[in-house]
């Protein structure tokens, strides 16, 4: 197997350098079509964008196979967190990689992109008898998986996938992944002036106040091994320091790798939510998603055995984990492809320390080419 290593560092750096945020990510699709039709695909672009107002929708290829058996789908994703724009690549002595430090560097997802190109790339330059092979390159992954939520599914044959956007060390891969659950809560109480008449309005802060600080908050107590956990992670409210607050809005989420448990724990927060509200005399409403559903995979699946069959090829040790994070495979599962997110050379991501090393780059597509040039099981 001959990975250049070289056309790695120079893919990477060259679609680091094209500005790809949630719902901007015309030019990456762009970018990845082209690729694609180059190494012999049939590509086509769905327009679940439209469903969200994204400039590029999902990108789809195919490329057929000289060996028998049901193809396999590779995935990533083409958008990056923010701060994103005009990201410059440093490449170090030691083959690390990092932005210029004040921006993401874009190895979630660019490295699961490159390495899935260079895979292939690989295998024909060798020409390796491999799998059909199938790709998806979904839009929006981070805004909640809005991409593989609208992706054309009657186009993938595949049962299993591989979808390349985990942390960790090469050879990691989730079983399990959570239900998380998006919540709004607004209380509206009633407005008055804050010296002249305070006992006329009804304090909607106060309320919401005692509503969150009643609620368990972290990993709850009687988590067990789903290890349900909610959090607030934004409040606002009022108009004015002279005016009692009309309304108080927050904003959170609740993730469990048991999807009951999590809309158990939504239904909870509502129960208090109402009792909050008879006590002060206010109204609330509750609005939520959830964008990601739990699934888990069987460890003796096709897709797990063939993933740590080529990890054994590749000189790689397999590390099964569970992860609190959301991925376009937990829409996958939803329509019935079976598999696994598998670590690809990222560390630090959502953040302007983000780094990877080509090394791991490197490995990772070696361990891709195993998967797509037939391992038996």
């Amino acid at each position: 197997m001959m990975i250049n290593e070289k056309r790695l560092r120079e893919n990477f750096i060259k679609l680091a350098s094209i500005d790809s945020p949630s719902f901007g990510e015309r030019f990456m699709a762009d970018e990845i079509i082209i690729s694609l039709k180059n190494l012999g695909f049939q590509v086509s672009e769905d327009k679940g964008n439209e469903t969200y107002g994204s400039q590029a929708g999902n990108v789809y290829g195919f490329l057929k196979g000289t060996l028998s058996g049901e193809p396999l789908l590779f995935s990533a994703h083409l958008d990056t967190v923010e701060p994103s724009g005009k990201k410059k690549v440093r490449f170090h002595e030691d083959g690390k990689l990092t932005s210029e430090g004040d921006t993401v560097l874009g190895a979630d997802d660019i490295s699961g992109i490159v390495e899935i190109l260079e895979a292939v790339e690989a295998i024909l330059e060798e020409e390796k008898e491999h799998r059909d092979i199938e790709v998806l390159f979904t839009f929006a992954e981070e805004a909640f998986l809005k991409g593989s939520a609208v992706a054309d599914y009657t186009k993938i044959k595949s049962k299993e996938a591989y979808v390349l956007d985990l942390e960790g060390e090469i050879g990691t891969y989730a079983i399990k992944a959570p239900t998380v659950v998006a919540f709004t809560a607004t209380i509206t109480g009633k407005a008055a002036h804050a010296g002249f008449a305070p006992a006329d309005g009804i304090h909607a802060i106060k309320a919401m106040s005692e509503m969150i600080a009643m609620t368990p908050l972290g990993i709850l107590n009687d988590a067990g091994e789903d290890g349900t956990r909610m959090n607030i992670g934004t409040i606002h409210g009022g108009l004015g320091k002279n005016i009692v607050p009309a309304q108080c809005v927050i904003e959170g989420e609740i993730r469990s790798l048991v999807h009951e448990k999590a809309m158990r724990q939504l239904f909870v927060f509502e129960e208090g939510l109402k009792e909050t509200c008879e006590k002060y005399g206010t109204e609330y409403s509750l609005k939520y998603e959830a964008p990601c559903i739990a699934y888990q995979v069987d460890e003796f699946s096709d897709t797990v055995v063939r993933f740590r069959k080529a990890c054994e090829a590749a000189g790689i040790i397999p590390n099964p984990v569970i992860t609190f994070g959301g991925s376009d495979q937990n829409n996958f599962a939803l329509n019935g492809i079976n598999g696994i997110v598998t670590a690809c050379g990222m560390h630090q991501v959502h953040s302007t320390k983000e780094f990877t090393y080509i090394q791991e780059i490197v490995n990772t597509t070696k361990l891709v080419y195993q998967l797509m040039t037939g391992i038996e099981i």
